[in-house]
C-alpha cells in the first residue's frame, strides 16, 4: 500500500530551511539526515552531495534548489525533533548546513491517475523559515533533470541525478547560437562532434535522410576522420592539396569584398583605399570576361547611354542654356559615331533605329544659327530608341542599377592591377599604389596562394560553389549534411581572409534566400579553435587588420545570424580572448574543464549571479564531464557526454610519447614511428 504525500514527505525530509533570499536558501539539516548515502528516495544515492538537487515545500509546489555548499557548524544545542526536556543535557554535537541556488519549480501534475511531475524556471514564490527540506524521488528527479519539450537530441547521462538523460532540443541548442568551452584534452573536441553526430543520428531515426547542412571550420584538421567521407556521414572535405575524396578549398579573390581586399593589402585609408574601392566597383561593374563578347559590349554601351540619357533630363541639361546644350550635342555626336560603328560590326538591324533618330537629331542642330535646346518629345524618342535596343541585348533595369564594390561578380586580378595601375597614372598618384600593386600581383603570383584564390584555369561558378559548401535539398543520395573546410594547409597570409569570404559568403546567401522565399534556411557554423578567428579586436584603431575584419563577420553573424537560420557553434579553449560581443550572443554554453583564471573569470561574468557556484566545479571536471547551461536547457546540469567510439573521435589525442619510446603499447603491440625527412622536405619543397 502507498503511503500519503503528506507520510511520504516525512520520509524524505532531510532538513529545515533558516534563511530565505531571492538568490540563495540556507537550511540545516537533520541530525538523522544521511551523511554519505541515501537510501529513502528509492534507490541508493549519494547525499549531500555540491550540484545535486533538493526539494524545498512551497505554496506552488515544490522549490528545486541546487547545493552550492555544506559545512559544519559545531552547536552546544542541537534542535531534536520530538525530543522533550527531561533534565537531560545535550552535548556539542555537529549542525549540518547547506547553500541552495533555487533554480525553478516542480509542481505534481495528474494525467488518467498517474502521478507526475513538470519543471520550470523561475520560481512564483519563495518558501518560508521551517519550510521542510524533502530528498527528490526518483520520478522527481528524472522530471527535473529530463525537463522542457522538444527533448530529440540525447548528449549525455546527469551523474548527480541518478544518470537520467540530458536531451536537448535542437532548436534551441543551434538556434541562439552555443559556446563549447574547456581547456586541452577536457573533451572539447568530442563534446563538438559529437553534437553534430548525435543531432544527426536522431534526424534519421525520423525521417531517414536529413536536411540538414553543417559547415565546419577546421583550422587544424581533426574532423575529416569524424564526419568525414569514410563516415557514415559521408562529409564533404575541403582542403588546400586535395587527395582522394576531398575537394580543393577554393575562395576566388573575386568572392572578397571592399573591406577584405582593403585589409589584406593595408591600403591606407586616405591615398590608397579610395583608389582601391574605384578600381572594385569597376570590376563590379564592367563584368569583366576572358573573352570580350561584341553583344555584351554593346549592352554595356547602351546601358550606359541610357542611364546618362535619364539623368541628363532629370537634371535639365538639353533644354538649358547655349554651354549645357551644346555639351549635350556634343556627346550626342561621339554617341552616334560608336553606334555607327557598332552597327557596321554587327551586321544587323537592332540598333538601326537608334542611329536614325540620334542623326535626325544631329541634322535638326548642324545649320549654322540653329537652336541648340531640345525638346522634351526628342528626347524622350531618344530614350525610347535606346531602351528598346537595351532590351533587344538582352538588357533589363536591373542591369542599369549601378553595382557595389561587395558584389560578388567575377574578375580577374591582373585586370584589377590593370586598372589600378591605369588610374594611378591618371590621377598622377602611381607612387601611393605601387606598394597596393606590388601586393596583390604578390599574392596572385604566390603559389601556395594560388590554388586558393586564382580561378583562372576554370572559373568559379557562385551557384555550385554554394551547392558544394553549404549543400543543395539533401535528395541526392551522394549529397551529404557535413562540409568540413580544413585550414590546416592554408597559408598564414590569407587564413583569416578566407575564414572571413567564407562566412560572409553563407551568411549572405542565407539572407537573400530569405528574402527571396520568406522562411530561413537553417544551417549550422562549427568555429573549432574559434580564438583563431574571432579574437577581440581593438575597433579604434585606424587600419583594420585581417583578423579584425574576420572577428567583425562573426559578430554580425551572432547578432543577426538567427533570423536568418544560422546558427554558431564556438568552440574554444581561451574564452578570455574571444570577442564579447560573439560571447554575450551565446545563449547556451557547454563548459568542460576549465583551470586558467582568466578564463574562469569570463565565464563567470556570462552567468547569472546565482549560478556562479555552480561553476567553481569547473577547474576539476573530469574529462568527458561538462556542465551544460542556458537556453538549450531547463537548468544547469552536469552532464556525462555519451560515449564515441574511437572512430567517431576527431585526429586530437594526446601524444603518446612512452608508447613511441618504448615501441610498444599498453597491450604489447608494437608501435614504430619511421621517419623519412627526405620525403617531408619533398613535400614541402613542391610549392
Amino acid at each position: 500500500m502507498s503511503s500519503l504525500p503528506i507520510e511520504q514527505g516525512e520520509q524524505l525530509r532531510v532538513g529545515t530551511v533558516d534563511f530565505v533570499s531571492p538568490n540563495e536558501i540556507r537550511a540545516v539539516l537533520e541530525i538523522d539526515s544521511p551523511d554519505s548515502v541515501a537510501l529513502n528516495a528509492g534507490t541508493p544515492r549519494n547525499f549531500p552531495r555540491v550540484n545535486s538537487y533538493v526539494l524545498v515545500s512551497c505554496d506552488s509546489g515544490y522549490l528545486v534548489g541546487q547545493i552550492e555548499w555544506l559545512s559544519v557548524e559545531h552547536s552546544p544545542f542541537p534542535k531534536q525533533r520530538d525530543v522533550q526536556d527531561f533534565g537531560l543535557v545535550n552535548l556539542p554535537f555537529p549542525q549540518k548546513k547547506i547553500s541552495l541556488n533555487p533554480v525553478g519549480t516542480l509542481k505534481r501534475v495528474s494525467k488518467a491517475g498517474q502521478d507526475s511531475f513538470k519543471f520550470q524556471r523561475g520560481s512564483e514564490s519563495f518558501p518560508s523559515i521551517g519550510s521542510a527540506i524533502l530528498l527528490p524521488t526518483d520520478l522527481q528527479l528524472k522530471s527535473i533533470v529530463e525537463s522542457g519539450n522538444n527533448r530529440r537530441v540525447v548528449i549525455g547521462q546527469s551523474p548527480l541525478a541518478n544518470n537520467a538523460n540530458v536531451a536537448v532540443d535542437p532548436d534551441r541548442l543551434f538556434g541562439r547560437h552555443i559556446a563549447v568551452l574547456g581547456n586541452t584534452g577536457s573533451g572539447k573536441s568530442c563534446s563538438v562532434a559529437g553534437l553534430v553526430k548525435w543531432s544527426l543520428e536522431a534526424a534519421m531515426k525520423s525521417e531517414g535522410k536529413p536536411n540538414a547542412r553543417f559547415v565546419v571550420l577546421d583550422p587544424n584538421g581533426e574532423y575529416s576522420k569524424a564526419l568525414g567521407p569514410d563516415t557514415k556521414f559521408k562529409g564533404r572535405v575541403f582542403k588546400v592539396e586535395a587527395n582522394a575524396g576531398e575537394n580543393q578549398l577554393q575562395v576566388p579573390s573575386w568572392f572578397w569584398n571592399s573591406a577584405e581586399w582593403a585589409s589584406f593589402t593595408q591600403a591606407s585609408p586616405k591615398a590608397q583605399l579610395p583608389l582601391l574601392k574605384r578600381s572594385l566597383r569597376a570590376m563590379r561593374n564592367e563584368e569583366f570576361e576572358l573573352e570580350t563578347d561584341l553583344n555584351i559590349e554593346i549592352k554595356r554601351f547602351l546601358g550606359n547611354v541610357l542611364v546618362t540619357l535619364k539623368h541628363d533630363k532629370s537634371s535639365g541639361r538639353p533644354f538649358g542654356g547655349y554651354g549645357p546644350a551644346k555639351g549635350f550635342n556634343e556627346t550626342m555626336a561621339k554617341w552616334l559615331e560608336s553606334f555607327e560603328a557598332y552597327r557596321d560590326k554587327l551586321g544587323d538591324h537592332k540598333l538601326t533605329p537608334v542611329v536614325t533618330v540620334m542623326s535626325q537629331y544631329r541634322e535638326n542642330r548642324s545649320e549654322q544659327y540653329a537652336t541648340l535646346q531640345a525638346t522634351v518629345p526628342e528626347i524622350d524618342n531618344i530614350i525610347d530608341k535606346v531602351s528598346l535596343a537595351f532590351q533587344q541585348f538582352g538588357g533589363s533595369d536591373y542591369d542599369l542599377l549601378p553595382k557595389s564594390e561587395d558584389i560578388p561578380l567575377p574578375f580577374e586580378g591582373a585586370t584589377l592591377v590593370a586598372y589600378l595601375e591605369a588610374l594611378a597614372q591618371e590621377n598622377g598618384s602611381e607612387q601611393y599604389v605601387e606598394y597596393l600593386v606590388a601586393r596583390i600581383r604578390t599574392m596572385l603570383s604566390d603559389t601556395r596562394m594560388k590554388p586558393i584564390t586564382n580561378d583562372a584555369e576554370k572559373r568559379v561558378d557562385l551557384a555550385s560553389w554554394l551547392e558544394n559548401y553549404i549543400g543543395n535539398d539533401g535528395n541526392d543520395e551522394h549529397d551529404s549534411c557535413i562540409s568540413i573546410i580544413d585550414l590546416s594547409l592554408v597559408p598564414n597570409e590569407i587564413t583569416h581572409l578566407v575564414t572571413a569570404a567564407i562566412s560572409r559568403i553563407i551568411f549572405e546567401s542565407l539572407q537573400r534566400y530569405r528574402r527571396l522565399n520568406n522562411k530561413s534556411l537553417p544551417t549550422v557554423l562549427v568555429a573549432e579553435e574559434a580564438h583563431t578567428f574571432i579574437k577581440r579586436y581593438r575597433d579604434d584603431a585606424e587600419n583594420q587588420d585581417v583578423a579584425a575584419v574576420c572577428c567583425q563577420v562573426f559578430e554580425k553573424i551572432a547578432r543577426e545570424g538567427r533570423k536568418f537560420g544560422l546558427g554558431m557553434v564556438i568552440s574554444s579553449q581561451r574564452p578570455s580572448e574571444l570577442s564579447p560581443t560573439v560571447l554575450s550572443q551565446c545563449n547556451t554554453f557547454l563548459l568542460h574543464r576549465i583551470s586558467n583564471d582568466r578564463d574562469q573569470d569570463q565565464v563567470h561574468k556570462m552567468v547569472p549571479d546565482n549560478l556562479r557556484g555552480l561553476l567553481r566545479e569547473l577547474p576539476s571536471l573530469p574529462s568527458q564531464h561538462a556542465i551544460l547551461m542556458g537556453w538549450a536547457c531547463e537548468l544547469p546540469v552536469l552532464v556525462k557526454m555519451n560515449n564515441l567510439a574511437k572512430g567517431d573521435q576527431p585526429h586530437s589525442d594526446d601524444p603518446d610519447f612512452w608508447d613511441v619510446w618504448t615501441r610498444k603499447d599498453e597491450n604489447g603491440k608494437a608501435v614504430e614511428r619511421n621517419v623519412d625527412w627526405k620525403t617531408i622536405v619533398k613535400d614541402w619543397q613542391k610549392n
